[in-house]
Parts: structure tokens; C-alpha cells; sequence
């Protein structure tokens, strides 16, 4: 390969189209040699077949092209964050930590691998082992498996086996450790304060036991470390003393380093790329997660091809670099499996799902015995819930609708479902509590409400009315914290139907409730 064409192999490009290959795409292509594309799910995903094709067309063209295999990758973590939509509904990280079960996180990895494989996606940009010791984490929460690091690296490892026992590359993030921060990299740099001894007994250490597993990328986080980077330390993804020093050197990682999507506004500054793609190349990237935007494109491209030719980023260090990525590419061709798209939402997979689901519900406060359920026919029950929304980009809830008042009436017929904006105005909050007075039993199901003031009033309210409330926390589990007074609180850590059903079925009495907090509610004893 030509500098141009090693160049083309450290990008990772993302584009705007569902059906076929535009010229534009294909220009692209024929320009910059990339190693590989990532799926969104507004931008590229309707539907299996769609997707299948779409990908096999991708790989045509790289073939007619002369370029080695192209990576597919999409987040696909379960729970929060699901490009793709008609996977199987996985409850997600952190009800598996609920369960604390290797076993159906290993399983869980296989469904994710087995899917994505079937429509022809050979990189799964999961799982999140990050340490979720922060309440107000707002990008992370409920996609960590919890707080406690041997149980995150315990769960991450057995999701890694699963995801790459399905011939697709598992991706370990956000190195190294994006789990005690109160700011989104979405949005603005974060910075982690702790020291080195810290970092290695908390952060650090999930990433170790997925290391030893073999993940095959490792993908940066766009925050600083103080203790390595000092006061004014640069995101993780321009970092040499984090890349090279701490994850190649310290840790012994010899796989993919790839980058956080290089949009971000923790790492964007002014015209992206015309010096932060050079920067994460320097500091030992090896895959630049890009943009749609095709000024970016060629951005990246340029500024490493000036930089190699003139000396900033030596050519050993590019060979380096395009021989981990082959070598990947070579694993995915060698392991590669072809499932049918019959194996997707496969009632194997739902089975999965479903035991995440009722293995995970965890029931926190019982103090007036309103559990389970025991209600005369004619007693009417309100579900209240929160429109859901994506609270971050790394979200697609906004794409689901919670079923729980179609679940708790599977049980009981005199069931009404009241659906509240995510922050209820003071007009909105008045007129639902009005309507409540009709009610015997209300379910109140919160959506991180404990970051969200609003929605945590209107449940206060709701609380004082003096009738039976069932608080149920359809996300973060800190809700309650949000409002202490609550007498019954329920955890399920997802929105999705298996998660709606099991909990259904758990306060009704027809299953017990096992699951454990993986995390601490602020103020819970």
C-alpha cells in the first residue's frame, strides 16, 4: 500500500443513506481508501434485509476497489443505546448487573454477536466497562454494568466471549474509564481527578480482566486524566501517556485503538480534524472514528497524509498501525459466521431477554406491604410514565414506548395509562393529580428522574395524595433519591417490553423479585 492507501485504512467513515451506494459515497471511497464504516441508526438502519444489503453492497465495492474487507461496526449494547432496532430487546448493562450473572451476560453477547453477524456487521462497539461510581453521570448510567469494578470486569468479559464467539470483534470503552464524570463528551470535556493508585484499583481494572479476554478494540474516551496528564491534560484520544503508555505499555494491549466519534465537542475545536486527527494519530489511535460530514473526511485524511510525508507522524508508526487493522480484518474473515436472518428476535433470543429481564427486577422498598398486588376487579390502577427521550446522543429510547400500562393490564382490566411529559410544566403536574383522585392504586413509572427536577415534583406530589404508589424506576435506579419518601420502589433499568412485562408479572406476585442493585442510591441505607 501507497501512504495514501494506509492512511485511508486508520479512518472509519459514516454516511447518510439507507437503500443504495450514492456517487458521493462512492467518490469517497475511490478517494480515501477507508478501513470501514459505522452505522447510525437514523442515518442507515430500516430493517434487517435492508441493512444486509446495504452492507453487502459496501463490500462489493470495496472489493471491486481492491481494498481489504471492510469494517461494519454500530453500538449495539442493549437497553439505552440500540442502533440496531429490531435486534433483540436486551434489557442492557446494567440489568445484567442485577442479576449478576456471567452466565446470561455471556449469553447476551452471543445474541448481540449472532444479530449483528446475520445482517452483516463484523464490529459491535460494546461493551461499556465503565465504572459507574457517579450518580450524575449523564452519558454512562444505566450502560455500565454498576459500580462495584470486579463486577463490571466480570460481566465484561463473559459479554466479550459471547459477542466474539459470533465471528464479530468486540470493542471494551471508554478507555480508560468514563464512569466518574458529571459531564457528557458529547457536549463538553470531562476530566477525571483521581490518582494513578485509584485509576488501577477502579477504572482501570474492568479493562484489565477485557484485555486478558481478548477484546479486540479498545475505544477511547474524550475526557482528561489529571494524574497522568497534569492540569490541562488533553482528551484520553490525544493522549500518548494514555494510549501508548498506559493502555499499550502498562497494560500490554496489542489490539485496534479506536477513537470516541472525532465530532464530539469535548475533542472538537474550530474546523475539526486539521490538527486533532494528527494529534490522536501521534498518540497511537489506530482507527479515527469519523463524521458524516465529508469536509471532515477529507480533513482527517489530508493532515495524516501531510503529516506522514512531512515527518509528523512517521511511517513506522502508520505500518504499525495498518498491521493491527489487517490483522483484525484477517480474525473477522477467519471467524466469520453467515447466521439467517430468521435468527433475529428468534424466540431463543427473546428467551434471553426474558430471563435478563425477570432475573434483574429488583425491589428496594416495601415498607407498607402494597406488594404484590392483591386488588378486588373493580379496584382501578393509573400508570403514569414519562415520554421517553434521548437524554444524550449514545440514546435511542426516544425510538421506544413503554408498554408497562399494557403489562400491568394483563393482570388487572381496570388499568388507565397517563402519559406525562419528561418535565411536566405545573399545569401538567395539576391536572394528572386531578385526575388521580379516581384512582385506588397508582404506578408511577420515573425516568431518571433524579437528573430531571420537574419529574421529580410531580412524583413528590403524587406521593402526598395519600393513596397506594408503586415507584417504579424504569432507567437509573438513583430516582429514589429524588424522592426518599417513597414507600415502594422497584427497579428495572430499561424501558424495553421483556423489562415491562417482568416487572408486570413481579408486582402482581407471579414471580419474585431477585435482582441486586449494582449501584448505591445517595442516601439509602
Amino acid at each position: 500500500m501507497n501512504i495514501e492507501q494506509l492512511v485511508g485504512q486508520k479512518l472509519l467513515f459514516a454516511f447518510r443513506g439507507k437503500e443504495s451506494l450514492s456517487p458521493e459515497i462512492i467518490q469517497a471511497f475511490q478517494n480515501y481508501h477507508p478501513s470501514g464504516i459505522t452505522l447510525f441508526r437514523p442515518f442507515n438502519m430500516d430493517n434487517p434485509a435492508q441493512i444486509k444489503k446495504l452492507n453487502q453492497s459496501l463490500q462489493d465495492l470495496a472489493r471491486e476497489l481492491g481494498l481489504p474487507l471492510l469494517l461494519i461496526a454500530t453500538d449495539q449494547e442493549g437497553g439505552q443505546l440500540m442502533a440496531f432496532g429490531d435486534g433483540t430487546p436486551l434489557p442492557g448493562n446494567m440489568a445484567l448487573g442485577a442479576t449478576r450473572s456471567p452466565e446470561l451476560a455471556k449469553k447476551a453477547g452471543e445474541v448481540l454477536g449472532r444479530e449483528l453477524a446475520a445482517v452483516g456487521i463484523n464490529i459491535n462497539y460494546a461493551p461499556c466497562a465503565d465504572v459507574n461510581v457517579n450518580p450524575k453521570n449523564p452519558v454512562v448510567g444505566v450502560r455500565s454494568f454498576g459500580e462495584d469494578p470486579a463486577l463490571v470486569g466480570e460481566l465484561a468479559v463473559a459479554m466479550i466471549e459471547g459477542i466474539q464467539s459470533q465471528g464479530v470483534a468486540a470493542t471494551v470503552k471508554h478507555f480508560p474509564g468514563h464512569g466518574d464524570t458529571a459531564s457528557d463528551s458529547h457536549h463538553g470535556l470531562g476530566t477525571v481527578p483521581h490518582s494513578r493508585e485509584r485509576l488501577h484499583a477502579v477504572e482501570l481494572s474492568p479493562f484489565r480482566s477485557a484485555l486478558q479476554a481478548d477484546a479486540k478494540l479498545v475505544m477511547t474516551a474524550h475526557l482528561g486524566i489529571l494524574s497522568i496528564d497534569g492540569e490541562d491534560a488533553p482528551p484520553a484520544t490525544l493522549s500518548s501517556n494514555i494510549i501508548h503508555g498506559l493502555l499499550r505499555q502498562d497494560l500490554g494491549f496489542t489490539g485496534v485503538v479506536i477513537t470516541d466519534a472525532m465530532d464530539m465537542h469535548a475533542i472538537r475545536q474550530g474546523e475539526l480534524l486539521r490538527e486533532d486527527a494528527l494529534r490522536a494519530a501521534q498518540a497511537g489511535a489506530d482507527i479515527l472514528l469519523m463524521t458524516t460530514d465529508p469536509q471532515d473526511q477529507a480533513r482527517a485524511f489530508e493532515s495524516l497524509v501531510r503529516g506522514t510525508q512531512n515527518g509528523q507522524l512517521s511511517q513506522e508508526n502508520l505500518q504499525d498501525s495498518v498491521d493491527r487493522i489487517l490483522q483484525l480484518k484477517n480474525w473477522l474473515q477467519e471467524h466469520a459466521t453467515t447466521p439467517d436472518l430468521s435468527v433475529i428476535q428468534c424466540a431463543e433470543h427473546m428467551q434471553v431477554a426474558n430471563e435478563i429481564a425477570e432475573k434483574s427486577i429488583t425491589l428496594v422498598r416495601n415498607e407498607k406491604n402494597h406488594l404484590p398486588l392483591k386488588l378486588d376487579a373493580e379496584k382501578r390502577i393509573a400508570v403514569i410514565i414519562p415520554v421517553p427521550q434521548d437524554l444524550t446522543p449514545a440514546d435511542t429510547s426516544s425510538y421506544i414506548q413503554p408498554k408497562l400500562a399494557e403489562s400491568i393490564r394483563a393482570y388487572h382490566a381496570q388499568t388507565d395509562e397517563f402519559k406525562i411529559p419528561f418535565a411536566p410544566s405545573a399545569d401538567e403536574t395539576a391536572k394528572v393529580l386531578e385526575q388521580m383522585q379516581a384512582y385506588d392504586v397508582i404506578v408511577m413509572g420515573s425516568i431518571n428522574a433524579y437528573a430531571e427536577e420537574k419529574q421529580a415534583e410531580f412524583i413528590r406530589r403524587l406521593l402526598k395524595l395519600g393513596k397506594p404508589v408503586i415507584n417504579i424506576a424504569l432507567r437509573l435506579p438513583y430516582d429514589l433519591a429524588a424522592f426518599p419518601e417513597a414507600s415502594t420502589y422497584v427497579c428495572t433499568y430499561s424501558i424495553l417490553e421483556p423489562s415491562m412485562r417482568a416487572v408486570a408479572k413481579a408486582v402482581f406476585g407471579h414471580s419474585v423479585m431477585t435482582g441486586h442493585l449494582p449501584v448505591s442510591i445517595p442516601g439509602l441505607e
